[in-house]
């Protein structure tokens, strides 16, 4: 498995792997499923303003994805980014995340950014503890801010500095 930028070719799997987790998992706090268009707009987005789409390419497969973005879109946060690492179903706790997480954060490093947050789902106990084994710390718990599957989400927000 390679770790490496996305490309357009990749974007039917990061779109399986984004609506997946839409429909069956709380870790993307929507509930409509995306597009090929919304996600090819979503990474000339990324990508045109110098932050990484990574994809984990197992054998010409997309096993999952990574990038960041704007942490809050005020001018006081420039300097702090939100990651997002996603894996297919079928591919998780085989290390793909852990995989990705290292050059995701060279990659903000090497943009001169100064923090890099991580908003989670309290019950995602897996993605947690990925997190913190790159050093990540929880800093917030906000509980019932989110709604999914008639149910009400608390918020774990973990950061890391950078540099």
């Amino acid at each position: 498995m390679a770790v490496r930028a996305a490309t357009e070719a990749d974007l039917p799997g990061i779109l399986a792997i984004y609506n997946d987790a839409v429909t069956n998992t709380t870790a993307i706090w929507n509930e409509t499923e995306s597009t090929l268009e919304a996600r090819r707009s979503w990474m000339a987005e990324r990508t045109g303003r110098g932050f990484p789409v990574l994809v984990a390419d197992d054998n010409g497969e997309v096993a999952g994805y990574a990038t960041f973005g704007d942490f809050r879109p005020h001018e006081g946060y420039r300097f702090t980014v939100e990651n997002s690492i996603y894996v297919r179903a079928d591919r998780r706790g085989r290390g793909i995340a852990a995989a990705m997480m290292p050059p995701l954060i060279k990659a903000a490093e090497k943009l001169g950014m100064h923090a890099m947050i991580a908003g989670i789902e309290a019950e995602n106990v897996a993605s947690i503890r990925l997190h913190e084994r790159f050093g990540f710390r929880e800093v917030a718990r906000m509980p019932e801010v989110g709604r999914k599957f008639d149910r009400w989400l608390d918020l774990v927000l973990m950061q890391r500095m950078l540099g």
